[in-house]
């Protein structure tokens, strides 16, 4: 690339080199500062929304900054060229075909003024010439500004490439429209989709936290497809590493069927939405599904398979993590922080409408063993489920989803 300004002298450069070896074994920290003002600022709604996505643009951040530290140890100082690998061009074709336009410059920005301030107070930390401080500030700025510049006008032609090579983009963007809320009418959906709006609906997110295993996502939907019989399946590819589902049939689908056949698949997880009639059924199910997979993502949840029904509850309490964790210690006590099977116990008990025999059932053990667990259960926990069965199922749900929260609160 063309050189636009003097390299530095070799003590600025030693320095420059100095400072980006030390940024880059922290540079997965420094990615996360930039990545959350970076893609608030690309006013896009619809990212903001899909976990996949967000996990992509961290990606590329990350991506962005390590081109530009590694590039510097090499050549400090310098112009540096932006790179857009497989998975960023996969990205970006994602975004297209979902009809989404970031404001790339606008997110760059944000990301400079967090990148500079981090960068100007290890500069200013390490530096003991005021002569040679001026020289990296100067030419690190004029690299980092140019890089900007550089990365988006590449962002933007990496996306008039990927509009101008994707068929399947106007199925996706309709899809996107009907799940974002837009008017339209039934028939016309169901015109450009061929898919029935007029019938049960049950919307799965699948997705893969490697996108370089997005193959397994493709194998999974295949035995989907071959263990429902008689229900039309509608596919969408959200992402390298996520595909959007929707089952529809006369009845809703049997949620522990589906639940065995996908997890077998164990490279994927799965997020599953209530079912819904007809258009809104579509929507509101397809909702309910990026909410599971978002809270999952959130709490850093390895969880397979989760059906929002059952995590509803989890997903309002945990958006306040600290509450989230005082909760839980009030509730249960020095139960929070038993053997698992105590804690399974009581919950799988209070699910099952306080029912030994329906319990025992369901977790394969005998009725008498789960009488044991669950008294014992019981004594341990602060909050007595005979007082308050609501509050002690929801505390234990917290636990389940995120079992590190007991430490937590005992700190």
């Amino acid at each position: 690339m063309e050189e636009l300004w003097a390299p530095p002298s070799p003590a600025a450069a030693d320095m420059i080199r100095s400072l980006c070896e030390r940024l880059l074994t922290e540079a997965d920290t420094f990615a996360d500062a930039i990545s959350e003002p970076a893609v608030i600022a690309l006013n896009a709604p619809a990212l903001l929304a899909d976990a996949s996505l967000l996990a992509e643009d961290r990606e590329l951040n990350r991506s962005d900054l390590v081109q530009w530290l590694t590039s510097n140890i090499q050549h400090p100082g310098i112009r540096v060229d932006p790179y857009v690998g497989p998975r960023t061009a996969a990205y970006i074709g994602d975004l297209v075909s979902r009809g989404i336009a970031p404001d790339f410059a606008a997110g760059w920005r944000a990301a400079l003024a967090v990148g500079w301030r981090g960068w100007l107070t290890e500069c200013v930390s390490r530096s003991a010439e005021p002569d040679v401080l001026v020289e990296v500030l100067d030419k690190s700025a004029h690299s980092l500004v140019q890089y900007a510049l550089d990365s988006v006008s590449v962002l933007r032609e990496a996306s008039l490439a990927a509009a101008m090579g994707n068929a399947g983009a106007e199925a996706v963007a309709l899809i996107q429209l009907i799940a974002g809320g837009a008017p339209m009418t039934q028939d016309f959906a169901e015109e450009r989709l061929s898919y029935r709006m007029a019938r049960q609906h049950v919307a799965l997110v699948l997705w893969t936290d490697d996108p370089h295993r997005g193959m397994s996502l493709d194998k999974a939907v295949a035995a989907l497809r071959s263990t429902v019989p008689g229900r039309a399946l509608l596919v969408a590819r959200a992402s390298v590493g996520a595909r959007w589902i929707w089952l529809s049939g006369p009845e809703q689908p049997d949620l522990h069927h589906l639940e065995k056949t996908l997890v077998n698949q164990t490279q994927i997880r799965v997020a599953v939405g209530r079912p819904g009639h007809g258009l809104e059924g579509f929507r509101s199910s397809h909702q309910d599904a990026l909410a599971a997979q978002a809270m999952l993502t959130r709490l850093g949840s390895d969880r397979q398979f989760t059906v929002y029904a059952d995590v509803e509850l989890v997903d309002s309490l945990t958006k306040d993590r600290p509450g989230a964790q005082r909760f839980v210690a009030r509730t249960l006590g020095p139960l929070a922080e038993a053997d698992a099977t105590l804690q399974q116990a009581l919950l799988t008990y209070v699910q099952c409408g306080f029912n030994t025999t329906r319990a025992a059932s369901r977790l394969y053990l005998h009725r008498n063993t789960v009488e044991r667990r669950v008294s014992r259960a019981n004594e341990l926990s602060v909050v007595k489920v005979e007082d308050n069965p609501a509050y002690v199922a929801a505390a234990l749900l917290v636990l389940e989803m995120i079992p590190g929260i007991a430490a937590t609160t005992a700190g």
